[in-house]
């Protein structure tokens, strides 16, 4: 059994509500994790979703961040939040469980914090909800199923993931305390779906500032890391380019990995 499993930061669910309708009803993936839904979960429309032969399950906030999943295949479980602060209220995290041809798949749908100004609290916030996350993760892999990690984590991995890796070095996204924290869950045992099947520059997300589309003056920030479990069934990756030329896009487009169970 092929399945397609994509991740989007839609940037804002009542904005491109139209434009993932489309996307969703032109590919039919099997799961999609959104991030910046940037709505409640009472707020979300579920309904245009639903009625697309989705369940929708959402970890909302108002204004800010959010987090949801749809899939075609039902939920077994779902969790909501990244343990270990019980203080941190941002919406950042939710995890489903399903059930594939008699074996559990775990998806979990991540909304990195950003980081910048990296002179305020924002990027400290940033490496410790990173700490978390890699302790998080650790738990993860000691259930030695398939896991899939995806989202938009804000990071950089490499210079070849960058039109410009100089421009952007410093910032919160490309600098030395989080590219450690990233190579921790690497060394973890998690693989870069992407970089498992593809070894060119492809880039996930443009500005819409200063004609970055137009230049392709992308970055490479939008992921999926797999547990070797999930790494072993992994097919292809396919970035959808295309959709950051739609009607008012997103500045990110859809990842998707595929893979057989």
């Amino acid at each position: 059994m092929a399945m397609r499993i994509a991740t989007w930061n839609i940037n804002g669910i009542k904005a491109r509500l139209e434009l993932l309708v489309r996307w969703l009803d032109e590919e039919k993936p099997d799961i999609v994790g959104l991030q910046e839904i940037k709505t409640v979960d009472e707020g979300f429309p579920a309904a245009e979703i639903e009625a697309l032969g989705y369940n929708v399950v959402t970890h909302g906030q108002k204004s800010w961040n959010g987090v949801a999943l749809l899939s075609k295949v039902p939920f077994d479980e779902v969790h909501r939040g990244l343990p270990g602060d019980e203080s941190d209220e941002q919406a950042r995290l939710i995890e489903g469980v399903f059930s594939v041809e008699g074996a559990a798949i775990r998806v979990c749908n991540i909304y990195l914090p950003n980081g910048n100004p990296v002179d305020t609290e924002r990027f400290p916030y940033k490496l410790r909800w990173m700490d978390r996350l890699n302790a998080f993760v650790a738990g993860r892999l000691q259930l030695e199923e398939p896991f899939i990690l995806m989202g938009d984590f804000n990071l950089i991995p490499a210079p070849i993931d960058a039109h410009d890796p100089d421009a952007w070095w410093g910032d919160a996204l490309y600098r030395p305390e989080s590219l450690e924290r990233f190579r921790s869950l690497r060394n973890m045992g998690m693989t870069d779906a992407l970089r498992a099947v593809n070894g060119e520059q492809i880039f996930t997300f443009w500005d819409f500032q200063a004609g970055a589309w137009r230049r392709n003056a992308g970055i490479r920030i939008d992921h999926l890391m797999l547990s070797p479990q999930a790494a072993d069934r992994l097919d292809d990756v396919l970035v959808h380019k295309d959709v950051r030329g739609w009607d008012k896009p997103s500045d990110h487009v859809p990842v998707e990995g595929t893979f057989s169970f």
